[in-house]
């Protein structure tokens, strides 16, 4: 199995951060630049807090400057020496102590979207804002629905934490292969074929997520084979799942099953070459498929169309119920959707079918009509 996953291809500490990626060092440069324009907040658009964490750690190095890091559980600390602030587990606390020491410095709040509806914590944080504009170093933030105060955009900055590639999935494997190889027996018993494929299936999982289930799969027996893929599809569906906005499906029908219906057959196979090789569809003008609608009465086939497209075009098939999306709170099914198209984004290419699709625009009295 050397051409595809080989012991001896090792790397480097550094090149093997568990949750640093080849496109790290992109959005790296993208944050540095940002910091010297005096940009004083930097919402950083991510959910993998720890990956974040060793980038910005990679960020203040890079800038000589200090880093501090603050959470909900242990308050406003230091890392590289250790030193952890008490009594700023407050949100507001941990502002006040900025206010009061002013020291520069690269200071990164995690989950600190909730604490962002409070007026005080609003001025305060705009007040840093304008601070760090005139001084080296930001305050940026992490985490899930973040709403960056009115007063502070102009002091601002967004940028994108870039999903994991392949190669870093690889690079993972490389590490978690390396760690337990210290205290198990390890054996490596996949083709290149499953390897690539393993990989592939890997896409729309955060680095943590991936390191869980490789390492469970590996620890299950000891090696790493073709059928762990499993692993990870029943991994993907649990997780895509829990939230209840999208479903995950296997893709078992096949457009040999489905009578008649020429010309989506037709259209589909015409199309198949852009899907496997979409940069030469680009270069000949051949854009990428964008969506397909299909009608008819209940029982005419119309979901055994959408799996068997997902099925012909070999992609990620989930499934997108608009009636899951309505919430009676104001704001809350724009989140949803949001949500689920971020879930959906994550594994792209995929096929998204969104079933009995008039529900979106159906609104009612005790529902927020999004």
């Amino acid at each position: 199995m050397r051409g595809a996953f080989s012991p001896e291809d090792r790397c480097s500490e550094s090149e093997c951060s568990k949750y640093r990626t080849g496109k790290d060092d992109d959005i790296l440069k993208d944050l540095q630049i940002l910091i010297r324009s005096r940009y004083g907040l930097i919402y950083l658009d991510t959910i993998e807090e720890d990956r974040s964490e060793s980038l910005l750690k990679h960020l203040a190095d890079s800038l000589n400057l200090p880093f501090y890091i603050w959470t909900i559980a242990r308050g406003l600390s230091r890392p590289e020496t250790g030193q952890v602030w008490d009594r700023t587990a407050d949100a507001e606390k941990a502002l006040d102590h900025f206010q009061s020491s002013e020291a520069s410095g690269i200071y990164h709040f995690q989950s600190f979207g909730p604490f962002l509806e409070e007026t005080v914590i609003k001025a305060k944080l705009s007040h840093i804002a304008r601070w760090f504009s005139q001084e080296r170093g930001a305050v940026i933030l992490t985490g899930a629905d973040v709403v960056v105060p009115e007063t502070a955009r102009p002091y601002t900055a967004v940028a994108s934490l870039p999903p994991p590639t392949r190669q870093d999935y690889a690079s993972l494997l490389h590490y978690i292969y390396r760690d337990l190889s210290k205290c198990m027996d390890v054996k490596l018993q996949i083709s290149k074929h499953d390897f690539a494929r393993l990989l592939d299936d890997l896409r729309g999982l955060t680095l943590l997520e991936a390191e869980k289930v490789l390492t469970k799969a590996i620890i299950v027996d000891g090696s790493l084979k073709g059928d762990d893929i499993r692993y990870v599809l029943s991994a993907k569906k649990d997780i895509i799942e829990r939230e209840g906005l999208l479903e995950y499906f296997p893709v078992e029908e096949t457009l040999t099953e489905i009578a008649d219906l020429t010309v989506l057959k037709t259209w589909l196979g015409k199309r198949r070459c852009v899907i496997e090789k979409p940069s030469i569809g680009l270069r000949r003008g051949l854009p990428f498929p964008k969506g397909i609608l299909l009608l008819g009465v209940p029982g005419s086939g119309k979901s055994l169309c959408a799996k068997a497209v997902a099925m012909e075009w070999k992609m990620p098939l989930l499934k997108m119920d608009p009636s899951n999306l309505y919430n009676k709170y104001i704001g809350e099914t724009e989140k949803n959707f949001k949500r689920a198209m971020d879930a959906a984004e994550k594994m792209a290419p995929v096929v998204l079918w969104i079933d009995e699709v008039e529900k979106i625009f159906a609104t009612g009295d005790q529902e927020d009509g999004g």
